[in-house]
């Protein structure tokens, strides 16, 4: 378990900041509530979290200057966790309201048509397309939560190399992305118990080691 990390959680009003604080500290971080740019100064882990929609999530981020400062953070190579809506807004778009957001990954966030119920609100699983350590000690068929209508849809050459994982709700979609320095849950890990503990310990020692190999560390 990783110890004393200081992880920058964005407070853009859309997120679950109680249960993020007290699942980041129960993994041995230490959460930093941050609302400008300039208190992500000294964190080793910067998270979005996210619950609510794309457009006035990047009004929020915009209007703090937040929006910039976390595109600026992950290239330069910085670990980063997106959460939910935060790992949506990693895409170029969302076709929930038209919104333009970070572009980090290419592709957009779309309604998921077909799947049975929506929101897709519960316990799932996350099916693995290849290992990545933000999920050792996960066995296959864990549940974890959810609760979303959108996931994001990668594109391009290079798309297969952001996916980690996928989740089966009437419709398969995207629920874990990671390359290089970013890693993006569609799932909750602070409301998924011991799991969801074991995958947010996990990103912390992950995030450790890229913080001390500096911004060329690999996976």
């Amino acid at each position: 378990m990783s110890s004393g990390l200081v992880v920058a959680v964005v407070d853009y009003g859309a997120g679950n900041l109680v249960s993020i604080e007290q699942a980041v500290a129960a993994t041995g971080g230490l959460a930093r509530i941050v609302k400008r740019p300039d208190e992500l100064d000294g964190a080793d882990l910067l998270l979005v979290p996210g619950v609510g929609a794309a457009a006035p999530a990047m009004r929020r981020l915009e209007r703090a200057g937040l929006a910039g400062a976390i595109v600026s953070w992950i290239e330069r190579g910085k670990p980063f966790l997106g959460i939910c809506l935060g790992l949506q807004l990693l895409f170029e778009s969302s076709e929930e309201d038209g919104a333009r957001t970070l572009g980090v990954i290419p592709g957009r966030t779309v309604r998921l048509e077909g799947a049975p119920t929506l929101p897709h609100i519960g316990w799932n699983q996350v099916e693995l397309r290849r290992e990545h350590p933000v999920f050792d000690g996960v066995e296959p068929g864990e549940d974890v939560y959810f609760v979303h209508s959108y996931a994001g849809v990668p594109v391009g050459a290079g798309a297969d190399e952001w996916i980690v994982g996928e989740t089966e709700h009437g419709v398969r979609f995207v629920s874990a992305v990671a390359r290089d320095n970013v890693v993006g849950l569609q799932f909750h890990p602070e409301r998924s118990g011991a799991v969801g503990l074991r995958v947010l310990a996990n990103v912390l020692a992950w995030a450790g080691v890229r913080s001390a190999l500096g911004a060329g560390a690999s996976a």
